[in-house]
């Protein structure tokens, strides 16, 4: 009889050990399917941001090489090229678009939430949001699709909209996100879908107006740099050409223009 209930003793050790693997097994087992869930989620936005830095990195680079001596600092967001001067642009009156106080801070705060918008200039960003117009979209629809030539920028205010990428699913965006800006910084295609899960409204501006305000205050701000450089002794006998560069590389700290200075570069390879 001992032999017996040490068997069964035995036997009800084997079947816990079992239950105990079985249960291991089915924790690593749903841990890897939550890797491979992150692996795939971290490749659909490796793939996302590789169609995007190489036609902006590709696009930025020809143009530099082309339009080197119109470029401005805060127009290098901009891939397009610029062939206006400040008398042009300065006549050139860009629409508005009345809108409440909480619309507003919800299209300023989506710029200075967004990576390829939030350097601009405080006075672009206010530009931006004054002629930015309403537009609404019902459930189901398409507001972008992929490999489109884009010319509109969105902002969100209410809804929600699903990003897609060759069929797969990349994330869902709510209230005070901007999306499709790509097209209209570099002029390249839509490097996504964009389709409505709910009716949405937005802020939208195009690409025309969004360039005109770029190259408006980047021209502006260089005029007012190539001023402050020529009343500086020091860069007197420096030909406009030099001066030009100069005031591409200068950055202001504390109140404009009171406090200025020059970043090491190509031109000054010792600093100041």
């Amino acid at each position: 009889m001992g032999t017996l209930r040490d068997l069964q003793y035995a036997l009800q050790e084997k079947i816990e050990e079992l239950r105990q693997r079985d249960t291991l097994i089915d924790e690593l087992e749903l841990e890897l399917d939550q890797k491979d869930e992150l692996i795939q989620k971290l490749q659909n936005e490796l793939d996302k941001y590789r169609s995007v830095i190489k036609p902006a990195t590709q696009q930025v680079v020809k143009q530099t090489e082309l339009h080197e001596h119109q470029r401005t600092k805060r127009q290098a967001i901009s891939a397009e090229p610029t062939a206006f001067d400040i008398h042009d642009l300065s006549h050139v009156t860009l629409p508005f678009y009345p809108k409440s106080p909480q619309s507003k801070d919800l299209i300023k705060e989506a710029i200075l939430d967004n990576d390829f918008m939030k350097n601009l200039e405080l006075s672009q960003i206010q530009e931006i949001v004054d002629c930015m117009y309403p537009v609404e979209y019902g459930k189901d629809s398409c507001i972008i699709k992929e490999g489109d030539v884009g010319s509109l920028v969105y902002v969100m205010e209410d809804g929600r909209v699903e990003v897609t990428k060759e069929s797969v699913k990349l994330c869902t965006m709510g209230p005070g996100k901007v999306f499709g800006e790509l097209a209209i910084l570099y002029n390249c295609t839509r490097t996504a879908t964009v389709k409505t899960l709910t009716n949405v409204k937005l802020w939208a501006i195009d690409r025309q107006c969004f360039q005109t305000i770029m190259m408006r205050t980047g021209l502006i701000k260089h005029t007012e740099y190539m001023d402050f450089l020529k009343s500086v002794p020091t860069f007197h006998e420096l030909p406009e050409e030099i001066l030009s560069k100069l005031a591409d590389v200068l950055e202001e700290v504390g109140p404009p223009l009171k406090a200025i200075y020059v970043h090491k570069c190509v031109l000054c390879p010792a600093g100041f």
